[in-house]
Formats: structure tokens, C-alpha cells, sequence
């Protein structure tokens, strides 16, 4: 009896060695879904983009606040003891434009290095959320201040006469040419900033 039941179990371990022999390893093949990669080279150019529109908006601010600062002009009326002096800080519109486009130029100026770090990683979400959203309180400052501006030296180019406010700009003419191209630089760098939320936009939109 013993030596059948080694015989038997003799066979039992032969039977398995044998399937197990005969099963061939069977290869699951599972095909992993590969998400496409954001095109690195694309990020990086918008980046250099933004930084190299972010230098031209901040010498456009730059450009319009020093202009209304100097703006000045003198007439002289009969003798040179008693002159007419047009001067930016005499209208409140021209000083909350030059102060706004200070506080663009030195936004800009301070995005930078944000800037460089979008280039250095393009793939980085939070240094571009955070331009967004700064850009975009800056860009409603430079339009705001550029609107209010333009409305002003339109009325110093035709005056009103309905109320009564005679056109002081065929007198002050240098003074009245400096500030408006001082105000078309300053709705240029509006735009740019505008373009730069576009391009910031569409390079968070790829991630």
C-alpha cells in the first residue's frame, strides 16, 4: 500500500511539471493610453513672445509718462513779466495718467523675471495664472488712464461750446502735441498688454 501511494504521488507531481510545461506564459499585452505631450518648443516661444512684448509695452509707458512730465509750454503776453504757463500738473487728468503709467512701468518691469522663468519652463502653470491676472488690472489702468486723457485733449483740440470751454490747444500747441502722443503711446501699450493675455491665455489653454 505504501508503495502505491508513491507511486501515486510520484505521478501527481510528473502530471503538474508537465502542464505547466505545456501552458506557454501567457503575455497580456495592455496598451497604455499616452497622453501627447504639450509641444515644449511651442510654450517656449509664446514665452519669448511675452517677454519681448512686455519690454515694448513698458518703453511705451515709459515713453508717455516722461512726455506728459516735460509737458510745459510758455506764451508770452505782451512783456515778459506776465506770461501764460501750460504745465500737466494743472489738469488732474494729465497727473492720474502720468502716476498710472509709473505704476505700469514699474508692473512691467517687476513682471520679468516672471517672465524669464516662463521661458526657463515653459510647462510651469502658476507664474503664467499669476501674469493673467496682474496683466489684466494693468491693462484696464492703461486703458482707463488713456481714455480719460484722449477725452481731455479733445476737448483742448475743439473746446465745447455748449458749455463754453474755448480750445486752448491753438495757443499751447507744443504742449497740446506732446500730450497726445503721450496718450497713443499709452493705448499702444494697452494693446500689447491685451496680446499679452492672449498669448498667456493660449499657452495655459496647451497645458
Amino acid at each position: 500500500m505504501e508503495a502505491d501511494k508513491t507511486v501515486e504521488t510520484s505521478i501527481n507531481i510528473a502530471d503538474t511539471k508537465s502542464k505547466s510545461k505545456g501552458k506557454a506564459p501567457l503575455s497580456i499585452s495592455s496598451k497604455t493610453v499616452i497622453e501627447p505631450s504639450p509641444k515644449r518648443g511651442v510654450k517656449k516661444g509664446l514665452a519669448i513672445g511675452d517677454f519681448v512684448l512686455r519690454l515694448c509695452a513698458m518703453a511705451a509707458t515709459t515713453g508717455a509718462a516722461v512726455t506728459v512730465g516735460n509737458a510745459q509750454q510758455t506764451l508770452p503776453f505782451f512783456t515778459q513779466f506776465f506770461q501764460f504757463q501750460a504745465q500737466f500738473n494743472d489738469i488732474p487728468t494729465l497727473v492720474f495718467f502720468m502716476i498710472a503709467c509709473a505704476i505700469v512701468t514699474g508692473y512691467l518691469v517687476l513682471s520679468l523675471p516672471f517672465s524669464v522663468i516662463c521661458i526657463i519652463r515653459p510647462l510651469a502653470t502658476t507664474p503664467r495664472l499669476l501674469l493673467v491676472i496682474f496683466d489684466a488690472m494693468m491693462a484696464g489702468l492703461t486703458i482707463a488712464a488713456g481714455s480719460a486723457t484722449a477725452s481731455i485733449i479733445y476737448l483742448a483740440h475743439n473746446g465745447n461750446p455748449n458749455t463754453n470751454w474755448l480750445p486752448f490747444c491753438q495757443q499751447f500747441g507744443d504742449f497740446c502735441q506732446s500730450v497726445s502722443g503721450a496718450v497713443v503711446g499709452s493705448l499702444i501699450a494697452g494693446a500689447l498688454i491685451l496680446f499679452i493675455i492672449i498669448l498667456s491665455a493660449f499657452a495655459l489653454k496647451r497645458s
